[in-house]
C-alpha cells in the first residue's frame, strides 16, 4: 500500500459540494461536458445541484481560493456564466465529472463525498490493509474519523471488512469491485490535482 499526499485532495473535499459543483461547471449550461467552455450562473448551480445558496457560496469561495474557479469578468449577454473554470480547474473538473458519474451510477454519493471517503479509498488502492496501516498512510486522520469513514464505505458496499484468523483476531479492509472502480476515478482526480 502506498502513502498518498492527501493535502490537495483534502482541500478539495473539505466542502461536501466541491466535486459536484466542479462537475456541473464543466458541463456548463448545456449539461454536456465541454460544450461552450462550461461555467454556470449561481441560480442555475443552486437548482441543478439541489444545494442551499449559502453552501454553494462557501463552496465557490473555496474553489476560487484554490484557483480552480473564477468569477467571469466579462460583460455582455445576461445568460453568460457567472462562474467559470480556470485552465487549471478544467482538468480537475473533468476528473470530478468522472467521479460523479460513478457515484451516481452506484448511488453512493452520500457516503463517498464525505471528507475522508475518497482519501481512504485511495489509501486502500488495490491492497488489503489493517486499520493502523491505513491510518499511517493518511496523515491527519484521527482514529475516530477513519473508523467512521470505513464503516460508511462498508455500508455503501465500497469496502469489505474481513477478520484475519490470528491471535488476537484483527480486521483487514479491502475495496470491493465497486470500490475499485471508484478508486480508479479517485486516482484520476488525484492526478488532476497534482498537475
Amino acid at each position: 500500500m502506498k502513502s498518498i499526499n492527501t493535502q490537495l485532495l483534502l482541500d478539495l473535499v473539505r466542502f461536501h459540494w466541491s466535486i459536484p459543483v466542479l462537475a456541473l461547471l464543466v458541463q456548463g449550461t448545456t449539461g454536456v461536458s465541454g460544450k461552450h467552455g462550461g461555467g454556470g450562473k449561481f441560480v442555475t448551480l443552486v437548482q441543478r445541484a439541489n444545494i442551499s445558496p449559502g453552501s454553494l457560496k462557501r463552496t465557490l469561495d473555496a474553489l476560487i481560493k484554490q484557483g480552480w474557479v473564477r468569477r467571469n469578468p466579462g460583460y455582455g449577454h445576461p445568460m453568460r456564466p457567472e462562474y467559470v473554470l480556470t485552465p487549471r480547474g478544467m482538468s480537475l473538473a473533468r476528473a470530478a465529472e468522472g467521479v460523479m458519474a460513478v457515484l451516481l451510477e452506484m448511488d453512493v454519493s452520500k457516503a463517498a463525498l464525505r471528507k475522508w471517503s475518497l482519501p481512504v479509498t485511495l489509501a486502500l488502492g488495490t491492497s488489503k490493509a489493517h486499520f493502523g496501516e491505513i491510518q499511517k498512510n493518511l496523515p491527519g486522520i484521527t482514529p475516530r474519523a477513519l473508523a467512521l469513514a470505513l464503516k460508511e464505505l462498508e455500508v455503501a458496499g465500497l469496502v469489505e471488512r474481513k477478520i484475519v484468523e490470528a491471535y488476537p483476531p484483527r480486521p483487514r479492509y479491502e475495496l470491493t469491485p465497486s470500490g475499485q472502480v471508484l478508486g480508479g476515478r479517485a486516482r484520476q482526480l488525484e492526478r488532476a490535482l497534482a498537475a
